[in-house]
């Protein structure tokens, strides 16, 4: 980190000029506001791949706060704790007012790239993936970490050899297709029920999928593996 300190003057006078200078980010790093800022980090980067970093970076000096007894750390709309962002904070009393504190989150760990070039339509296997190291947080945040991820996708609109595995530019395969038989099943309390039908169109693992049964009724479900649609009951 670049330091602020003058350079140009005595060096009695500038150390007095630095201290004053570094003042705010010595606070800040000494203070409940920066207490409550590192727990905030710790708990919502437990999550994350990989090793995880981070740092909280100063305030600006002219910010002026009034007291506060109690802090509510809280991440801006349409944000995440990936790279460079903020944080921000709110003040719950005596005071009211909210700053917004910058941080930066490195994570160390693995990811997938492309072993070969691979045209759209391509369906990934094992050895069509490489696995790198290096900071995933300078990488997109939608990066593929997992061989599990990524094997049995079909490429979108092709990749090049060395580039990374996305999950946006991977399609995942059918886990249910229009007109196939599939077998719908109904759990609850002390209960299952299942029973044959036709699925009306495709759907990957994990969405909503029609289906007609046997008798001509048409039910909603979510697809899963193998044929079977999880009906809410």
């Amino acid at each position: 980190m670049n330091s602020p300190c003058p350079k140009r003057l005595p060096c009695a006078l500038r150390a007095i000029v630095c201290l004053l200078l570094l003042s705010p980010l010595l606070a800040l790093a000494q203070s409940p506001l920066h207490s409550a800022l590192d727990d905030y980090l710790r708990v919502q980067t437990q999550g994350l791949p990989g090793k995880v970093t981070y740092s909280i970076g100063q305030l600006d000096a002219r910010t002026q706060l009034s007291q506060c007894n109690a802090f509510e750390p809280f991440l801006p709309a349409g944000s995440r704790l990936w790279g460079k962002g903020t944080v921000g904070v709110r003040c719950l009393g005596p005071s009211n007012w909210t700053i917004y504190v910058p941080v930066q989150v490195s994570i160390s760990g693995n990811y997938l790239v492309a072993a070969r070039t691979m045209p759209a339509g391509y369906v990934i296997g094992e050895r069509d993936i490489a696995v790198r190291s290096g900071d995933l947080s300078t990488l997109p945040a939608n990066i593929l970490t997992d061989l599990q991820q990524a094997i049995g996708k079909t490429v979108k609109n092709g990749y090049a050899a060395g580039l990374p595995l996305r999950s946006d530019l991977l399609i995942a395969p059918w886990a249910v297709q229009a007109g196939q038989s599939v077998r719908t099943v109904s759990n609850g309390p002390g209960f299952s029920v299942s029973s044959e039908g036709k699925a009306i169109n495709n759907a990957v693992a994990g969405q909503v999928v029609q289906v007609r049964t046997t008798s001509g009724q048409t039910i909603s479900g979510i697809a899963r593996p193998g044929g079977i649609v999880e009906v809410a009951h």
